[in-house]
């Protein structure tokens, strides 16, 4: 018999229990109703992501409050700025330690006007105004909202009433047809910028609003990106278009601080719409070019981390006669999480027919690729050579049959640079010219030959000695012969897909080699660069031939302006010089080995670099061991003197600490010295260094050592596999080609995002054909360009975007960034077919 105390106990017990789980789905069901703090410390409801200050690159469109709308990044640098539209060089704050109250679920950054460390210094010095204040931004939750405050210390200074205020920025690229209301007014957002300019009363040319009120709401008509902007304070919000004063500006709302204000001075309410349940759809990510079939062949599979379905993954062969066939099906293979996302993996080694093919999960399906010996044997490393860097070639005008990609530029290089100079992009000059020239003198031989360095048109000697090392060694490892491009030196005259009978890789050599010893012979030393001597002209797009008037500026001359009829400024570009010895070494390993592929082809310029090569290392006898074991390896290479293996091997100690930087160079040695302590002391190092990279490749889907930041990391992981050859090559008792192959993966589409473009365009299925070179300006690309590659979006939000003026994503450089990509994927049709 049971007892009633014990039963009316337990009943009480189980109603309590009863409650307590009905108080628990209630307080779990409320906060999966509205926005909370997450241990990453930003805020999230569904598909919507708030941060502050993750990023730091206002400049680039990174940082202060940014927001993720269901999978699309919609909004960004929401921070106090001193102009409504402000451009690349516009005064940002200083950003301080982001500060987490668990309690309110608040994240909170301090932030100072100006920052000393880029008020007139740095690498792109800005130019602040007299003013100095501090303020801290909060973010906060408020149910399915989150409000923006602003605290400042003091007020502000009358005369900067109605100029500083709280901008936040749209991307435009997915809002062109889309709508917006502003209270009672509204409109569309144009593909270009409308808007009518006028003359501030402070004498800046600004933009009026493309309307004014209290509320805006943003694409009302789209749920993957509605979202409602409310300005709680007694003062309006603006919506302006900054592309009507810089090309890559986006949409701006903009608040002002009012008269007196501290506490709340600035107060918004921001609600982005999040589709309930919202997840973000499976992509497979595949080499868009494809795979030989004695190569290794991963598909990875990205899942939302909340998807918890698995499907079976289909690798299906393009049929002749068309449709799909089936040549493998299978339970994909869970291979973990990484940034915001969960992993799986299709591994089709054993797959060898040649043909191509597509992988299938669920509804997504990739762009086809091939199976093939000759996947990588044409049409992947060639637009690089035919296209790209002819494009690329500075002091020539550049012909594709009916279209011109530039007209002949820049013959009036260059004038010294002035002393005592912190100019933009890097460029500093100290108290001495360190040569003959005194500043504003012209300096010759700089008007010829070199590459135009990036998305701008400045030539900068590490990024020609690295395309010349990087071209040269190709021409030795592969010896290829390739010939579609006609290099005139004499006329200045580039016809591409012309042939002309010589191998495009050794003019295209001579070309960098040209420039780098004419600043040698002039200077007796290497330049810095050529740089442009005004912003107004170093951001000019579209053609080269408009930045100067290829006149040489005459010093104490009338030089008249043909066109006004009166005297002209000097717009020749300035050279830079620096007292460097690392990157004067650098620069001479580059021509020690180019020595090598010049000699028989142009043999005046052989005996020059060599010249050169040598009298940089009697220069620089007693400079830092390290920093000279680059040109050592190639002087030891170019002319067998014991001097040079005698210094490699008395620094096998230091070599072998500094494996992973040297270790690819020296090993191309190891089959020339004659030394047992070297050659055994390199080889453990290399044994070391193998399992470093093995540990570092596996904590990624992608097979390669690779820590995402908010640059691009292609061009990192395109050098990686570039030195992997080598030590593949040279050590194939120890690495495998694996290695290498997962960095052309990576950079052919094989990375995380849904943007699995190629990062070279034109090259694959899908590639980057919006990408930030000289044709910016036009959307377009140029073909077999490399761009940076996909981004981070701090902390975990990988990004590639479809637009043109993001350089940490889309930007094409010269130097290792393209050289390496042709030397990889040559070493890749080279290793495979000869495994066959």
């Amino acid at each position: 018999m049971y007892n009633k105390k014990v039963l009316v106990v337990a009943c009480f017990l189980m109603a309590a229990m009863a409650a307590n789980v009905t108080v628990v789905k209630a307080q779990t069901k409320k906060a999966a109703g509205q926005m909370i703090l997450n241990k990453l410390e930003y805020l999230e409801y569904q598909g919507v992501n708030v941060m502050l200050a993750h990023d730091f690159y206002p400049e680039g469109h990174q940082g202060g409050v940014g927001i993720i709308q269901n999978g699309q990044r919609v909004a960004t640098n929401g921070d106090l700025r001193l102009e409504p539209t402000p451009g690349q060089w516009s005064p940002i704050p200083k950003v301080g330690k982001r500060v987490i109250d668990k309690a309110k679920s608040e994240v909170s950054v301090r932030m100072e006007y100006p920052n000393p460390e880029m008020d007139r210094k740095g690498f792109n010095p800005i130019i602040y105004p007299d003013l100095k204040f501090a303020y801290n931004i909060r973010v906060l939750p408020v149910g399915k909202s989150f409000k923006i405050i602003i605290d400042l210390d003091k007020p502000l200074p009358d005369e900067w009433i109605g100029r500083v205020g709280f901008n936040i920025e749209l991307f435009p690229g997915i809002l062109y047809g889309k709508s917006y209301y502003m209270d009672k007014q509204f409109g569309i957002f144009t593909p270009q910028a409308n808007g009518q300019m006028y003359k501030s009363p402070y004498g800046e040319n600004e933009v009026m609003p493309l309307a004014t009120g209290k509320k805006l709401t943003v694409a009302p008509e789209a749920d993957g990106q509605r979202m409602i902007i409310e300005n709680l304070k007694d003062s309006n919000l603006q919506l302006l278009d900054g592309r009507a004063k810089h090309n890559n500006g986006w949409f701006v709302v903009r608040s002002l601080i009012a008269k007196g204000a501290t506490k709340n001075a600035i107060e918004w309410l921001v609600t982005p719409y999040a589709i309930e349940g919202w997840q973000s759809a499976p992509v497979v990510q595949v080499s868009q070019v494809g795979y030989h079939p004695a190569q290794q062949k991963i598909a990875v599979i990205e899942l939302d981390r909340n998807d918890k379905r698995r499907l079976s993954v289909s690798l299906m062969r393009v049929a002749e006669n068309g449709g799909l066939e089936t040549a493998l099906r299978a339970a994909p293979t869970e291979w973990g999480d990484f940034l915001r996302y969960h992993y799986l993996q299709l591994d089709f080694t054993k797959i060898t027919k040649p043909g191509m093919y597509v992988v299938k999960y669920g509804a997504y399906q990739t762009e086809p690729f091939q199976i093939s010996k000759d996947v990588f044997k044409n049409d992947v490393w060639q637009p690089t050579l035919e296209y790209f860097m002819p494009a690329q070639m500075c002091h020539m005008r550049i012909n594709d049959k009916y279209r011109v990609w530039h007209g002949l530029c820049h013959m009036d290089d260059a004038r010294m640079a002035p002393i005592d100079s912190n100019h933009f992009d890097g460029y500093i000059s100290g108290h001495d010219t360190f040569t003959k020239f005194k500043p504003g003198d012209n300096v010759p031989f700089l008007n010829r030959g070199a590459w135009h360095d990036a998305g701008d048109f400045d030539l900068r000697v590490e990024s020609q000695a690295e395309t010349v090392h990087g071209l040269t060694l190709a021409y030795e490892q592969f010896g290829s012969k390739y010939d579609n491009t006609t290099i005139d030196q004499k006329s200045h005259l580039v016809e591409i897909q012309q042939p002309d009978g010589k191998p495009d890789l050794l003019q295209q050599i001579e070309h960098g080699l040209l420039s780098i010893t004419g600043g040698y012979q002039a200077m007796g030393r290497f330049y810095r660069g050529v740089i442009e001597p005004t912003i107004r002209q170093y951001v000019l797009l579209g053609d080269a031939a408009n930045i100067t008037d290829n006149k040489p500026f005459v010093t104490n001359a009338v030089n008249t302006d043909p066109i006004l009829n009166q005297p002209a400024p000097a717009d020749d570009r300035w050279v830079f010089t620096e007292d460097n010895p690392s990157r004067s070494l650098q620069t001479a390993a580059a021509l020690a080995a180019a020595s090598r592929v010049m000699k028989g082809y142009n043999d005046t310029l052989s005996a020059q670099c060599l010249q050169i090569a040598k009298q940089v290392w009697q220069n620089n006898k007693d400079f830092k061991p390290m920093q000279k074991v680059a040109l050592a390896t190639e002087l030891f290479i170019t002319t067998k003197d014991k001097e040079y293996a005698d210094f490699l091997v008395a620094n096998t100690a230091g070599i072998a600490a500094g494996i992973e930087y040297n270790g690819w160079l020296v090993s191309r040695t190891m089959g020339l010295i004659d030394n047992k302590e070297y050659k055994d002391k390199i080889t453990d190092a290399v044994k070391k260094l193998y399992v470093k990279i093995q540990q570092q490749g596996s904590k990624t889907p992608y097979g390669v050592p690779y820590e995402p930041s908010i640059w691009g990391a292609g061009w990192g992981i395109q050098n990686f596999g570039y030195r992997q050859y080598f030590l593949y090559a040279n050590f194939p008792d120890i690495f495998t080609d694996d290695y290498m192959l997962h960095a052309i993966n990576f950079v052919l589409g094989c990375h995380p995002g849904s943007n699995t473009s190629s990062f070279a365009s034109g090259v694959g299925a899908r590639s980057m054909t919006t990408a930030y070179g000289f044709n910016r300006a036009d959307l377009s690309y140029i073909p077999g360009g490399i761009t940076s590659g996909t981004a981070l979006i701090r902390p975990d939000f990988p990004e590639l975007l479809n637009w043109p003026y993001l350089w940490q994503q889309g930007e094409y450089v010269l130097g290792g960034g393209t050289s390496d990509y042709l030397f990889l994927v040559m070493a890749a049709d080279h290793v495979l077919n000869k495994k066959n």
